[in-house]
């Protein structure tokens, strides 16, 4: 194939071209693809070095396939274009993730939404993603009525500039800051903008996604995102409330079973997922079990995945993968295109 990875220079670029050379795709050519600070520089992938080009020079060799990490206005500009190449487009930003048209996909929860003719696939934001890969097991055995979720994100969300500003207050230099307040020692209760009614658009990104993605469009969740001074890895509490009662042993053995997570849940053994333990790793951990005897039917959990990888890069290379699963993807100027509507 053929593969574009717009925004290859960031974080979560970088770490789509990791995870692609990791797990073997199929790529002959690869089209590297930044803005125009970063055009013509390298980036390395597969043991050589290869030039980064602009989104026009990309369209014109007609990539098969084309891994979006470039924010929600490049998105908006050039998957259409893409697209209209015969691409498929799996986009990273938040631009296409609510729109009717477009499947927003998480492989271990709704794979099969995925059509061979869809040409256009949102990926969620990072916490949606770690949170209903684990609780969607659970979801098919005891049906989810409530989540109330509370976030402790990494700066690695926010990007380099998250990174960097924690990195310099940590060493006491002054920078242009990513966040409104400090970071590092700090906890800020803000992640997106605030709405009207009090929300900050990452709750909202997690109350909506949730729905589309588990097809549960009347669940209630309510979220509470805030950001950490951790350098990688997204953690969350968990209270999700059943519509039937559960056997704790039988959501262990439910969550071990479960595809793309790992059970680690021994506390008097002090064993409990932490950002620290899951960096560059794909999988999603989750621990601290126990029964909410405030509220019938009512699990507490601790859920902890790198936002980068799972997050992010793995789940649209996981798409990717899936997609060649259901056929082989012919030369894109064969490929027919379909009509996207923003």
């Amino acid at each position: 194939m053929k593969v574009a990875v717009v925004g290859c220079t960031g974080l979560v670029g970088r770490t789509m071209l990791q995870v692609l050379e990791e797990r073997a795709l199929p790529v002959k050519l690869l089209l590297p693809v930044a803005s125009s600070r970063s055009v013509g520089q390298s980036v390395h992938f597969q043991g050589r070095s290869h030039i980064v080009l602009t989104a026009e020079e990309a369209l014109e060799h007609k990539p098969d396939m084309a891994l979006f990490s470039a924010g929600s206005k490049v998105s908006s500009v050039y998957a259409p274009l893409f697209t209209e190449a015969g691409t498929i487009v799996v986009d990273n930003s938040s631009c296409w993730r609510m729109n009717p048209q477009v499947p927003l996909v998480v492989p271990e929860v709704n794979a099969h939404v995925l059509q061979h003719t869809h040409r256009l696939i949102a990926n969620p934001n990072c916490s949606t993603i770690q949170m209903v890969v684990a609780l969607y097991p659970l979801h098919r055995r005891y049906g989810l009525q409530r989540i109330v979720v509370s976030t402790y994100q990494s700066v690695s969300g926010t990007g380099a500039r998250g990174l960097a500003q924690l990195e310099a207050e940590r060493s006491g230099v002054s920078l242009n800051a990513a966040y409104p307040h400090a970071i590092d020692l700090n906890l800020i209760p803000h992640i997106d903008s605030f709405t009207e009614d009090g929300d900050t658009g990452e709750e909202r990104k997690m109350i909506n996604e949730s729905r589309k993605i588990m097809d549960l469009p009347q669940l209630r969740v309510s979220a509470t995102c805030v950001r950490v001074p951790v350098r990688v890895g997204h953690s969350m509490s968990v209270n999700v409330t059943f519509e039937r009662d559960f056997d704790l042993e039988e959501v262990r053995e439910l969550l071990q079973q479960a595809p793309g997570v790992v059970l680690c849940d021994d506390p008097h053994q002090n064993r409990y997922p932490m950002p620290c333990d899951v960096e560059g790793k794909d999988e999603v951990f989750v621990g601290r079990l126990r029964r909410d005897h405030s509220q019938n039917n009512t699990l507490n959990c601790w859920i902890v995945a790198d936002n980068l990888r799972k997050g992010a890069a793995t789940n649209a290379v996981q798409i990717m993968e899936h997609l060649l699963s259901l056929r082989s993807v012919p030369a894109a100027e064969d490929q027919s295109t379909s009509e996207i509507s923003n």
